[in-house]
């Protein structure tokens, strides 16, 4: 059970001081989620607190792959996708 920061990240450092494992951690100009020390908020928060702050959609993904986030769910647009 841990989150992943993908490359849509913009790399705001909202999430770093929210999380309450101290998972989360800017290196090199990138955020990185600790995998070892991600509990996905588990016995502190009902839902992922960097998740909640997270201003960029598609940023912040489950085990899965899935955005926790998904386009179109913070601005109510969905994400046209690009022609080659």
């Amino acid at each position: 059970m841990a989150l992943s920061i993908t490359e849509e990240c913009v790399a705001c450092q909202a999430c770093e001081p929210v999380c309450p494992n101290d998972a989360i951690r800017f290196k090199s100009g990138i955020m990185r989620i600790d995998k070892n020390a991600c509990t996905e908020c588990a016995g502190y928060h009902e839902l992922p607190q960097c998740v909640e702050i997270c201003p960029v959609e598609g940023a912040i993904t489950n085990a899965d792959g899935t955005p926790m986030n998904p386009p179109g769910t913070l601005t109510g647009i969905p994400r046209k996708k690009k022609s080659v």
